[in-house]
Formats: C-alpha cells, sequence, structure tokens
C-alpha cells in the first residue's frame, strides 16, 4: 500500500465526473487500499478517488464504527433532512453547513465485485453523499449560498496565496499516544 497525493481545490479531476469501473480487479483494489491508507494518514472519514487523481467511480468511508469501499454507488433512496458542518480533504481547513437528506440507502459494489446495499442516517449516510457528490465534480460548497460559497473561496485563496499547484502530499498520520 501507497499514501498517494491529495488533490486540492483548482484541479481540473474535482470538477469531472468520474468514469464507471467496468472491471473490479487488482487494480481497483489496490487502490482502495492506498485510497484507505492515505484516508488514514490525512485523518478523514472519506475519500473519493479523483481527490486522489484518478477520475473513477471508487471511493472510501469510515464513520460510525463502519468502514467500507463503494465502487460505481448510486443512491436508491433518500428522505428526510439533516444539516451539519461539513468540509474537505481537497479543501483544507474550510468549512460550511450543508444540508442532505438525512437518511439514505446505497447500493454499490465492493473490492470482490458483489453488490451491496446499505442504509445510512447521520454521518455515515453524510460522508456517503459527500463522496459520491465528489464523483460528479461536485464539491461540498456547491450546497451553500453562493454568498457563503464566494466567502470560502476568498478564504481558501487568501490562506493559500504563497502556495502554488494543486497537489498536498501526505504524511503517514503520526502514532496515537494512548
Amino acid at each position: 500500500m501507497s499514501l498517494l497525493p491529495l488533490h486540492l481545490l483548482g484541479s481540473p479531476v474535482l470538477r469531472r465526473r468520474s468514469d464507471e469501473v467496468k472491471a473490479v480487479d487488482d487494480g481497483v483494489r489496490r487502490l482502495v487500499d492506498d485510497m484507505f491508507e492515505t484516508m488514514d494518514a490525512s485523518r478523514g472519514i472519506g475519500l473519493a478517488a479523483n481527490q486522489v487523481g484518478v477520475a473513477r467511480r471508487v471511493a472510501v468511508v469510515d464513520a460510525d464504527g463502519d468502514r467500507f469501499e463503494m465502487i460505481d454507488p448510486a443512491i436508491l433512496e433518500a428522505d428526510g433532512q439533516d444539516t451539519a458542518e461539513e468540509g474537505c480533504l481537497s479543501i483544507p481547513e474550510i468549512y460550511g453547513d450543508v444540508t442532505r437528506p438525512a437518511r439514505i440507502v446505497l447500493e454499490a459494489l465492493d473490492r470482490h465485485g458483489a453488490r451491496y446495499r446499505k442504509e445510512a442516517t447521520g454521518l455515515k449516510a453524510r460522508a456517503i453523499q459527500h463522496e459520491i457528490d465528489h464523483l460528479d465534480g461536485i464539491l461540498f460548497f456547491d450546497h451553500v449560498s453562493l454568498i457563503k460559497r464566494k466567502l470560502l473561496l476568498a478564504r481558501w485563496r487568501r490562506e493559500r496565496k504563497d502556495e502554488e499547484g494543486y497537489i498536498k502530499e501526505v504524511r503517514p498520520a503520526p502514532a496515537r499516544s494512548e
């Protein structure tokens, strides 16, 4: 397994709809493993393949005690409404309140190519929706008002004024002290 570089806001791959996965093979399984490792090192709860520069419909989630991959995911049902603060590994230190369905039913393939369904609420439902948005080229701040989005983008530019490029190398997470 290896850590993959994160693509940051401005990288064209983040705004592209990712391609369907034709077959779950060793390359896809390796990508899933690398994405889990990268997400863990970044202390995230979800990561989409385009966030690591791969425009394929693959994402990983670790929320509410459930750790899983989603290959070619689709939301079959969505109801209710929940508003909560979201952030994104591709837009570090920028947060905004996003309203999403409170309950969803997901259908996806696992690392072995087996189709599964999963009902989710709370943080897990939010993470799934956030990652599927990434696969469609949508970022969390696309769900906030135009004024709020402009404020978030201005802050992002201000905080990155001395930085170049759209790639961030990920370092191994420090060991946690118990």
